[in-house]
């Protein structure tokens, strides 16, 4: 389902792109390209910033969660698509936690317990004691957000949510191999942005 991307232009303008009309290369040749649909609109001089606005505003329910925004730093463009017909998927949130010191998922067991109780509720009739609570809520509350094919290109996943947890430090010690379990491969990186949800 496509979105009107007027609204997302005037807010492009409101935030400092530069209309094409009024871009010269050689003055400012480290500028941010912004496209819309497609179609170029103009530059932006701190695409980083307006990336991160961008995304806020979609995680909080006021840009269409549908919308796609795709930052490509070496061709320094921006491009957002509002467009129908895009093939997107829902994933988790990772967000770095602040008191252990590595990411977590933003989603916590109380939200699925909420989730839970909206369906059982809605099963057994009635919302008299509880307020309702559904995927859009996730969505509104950037716990969960919906990535394009070409917005993947620029996240990590992480498979799994034990792939969040911290390396095991040097002499701990690991339980008896179990020959079904995952070998977890070593971590050199924990810039994981999203988690991939499992379908059971």
């Amino acid at each position: 389902v496509g979105t009107d991307p007027m609204p997302i232009i005037t807010f492009l303008s409101e935030w400092g792109m530069e209309p094409l009309e009024d871009y010269v290369p050689h003055q400012s040749p480290d500028a941010t390209r912004v496209f819309v649909n497609g179609v170029w609109h103009g530059v932006h001089r701190n695409p980083a910033r307006l990336m991160e606005t961008l995304r806020t505003l979609r995680r909080k329910g006021d840009i269409n969660p549908e919308v796609s925004m795709i930052r490509d730093i070496r061709e320094k463009e921006l491009k957002i698509f509002t467009d129908a017909g895009r093939v997107y998927r829902p994933l988790f949130i990772v967000e770095d936690d602040e008191e252990l010191g590595h990411k977590e998922l933003k989603v916590r067991k109380g939200h699925i317990n909420r989730l839970m109780q909206t369906e059982y509720q809605d099963i057994e009739g009635g919302f008299e004691d509880i307020q309702e609570y559904t995927w859009t809520s996730l969505l509104n509350e950037g716990l969960v957000e919906y990535i394009d094919a070409e917005e993947e290109e620029s996240i990590l996943i992480a498979m799994q949510p034990e792939d969040l947890e911290p390396p095991l430090e040097e002499g701990e010690m690991v339980d008896e191999l179990d020959p079904a379990r995952r070998i977890k491969a070593v971590q050199h990186a924990t810039t994981f942005t999203h988690c991939e949800i499992h379908p059971s």
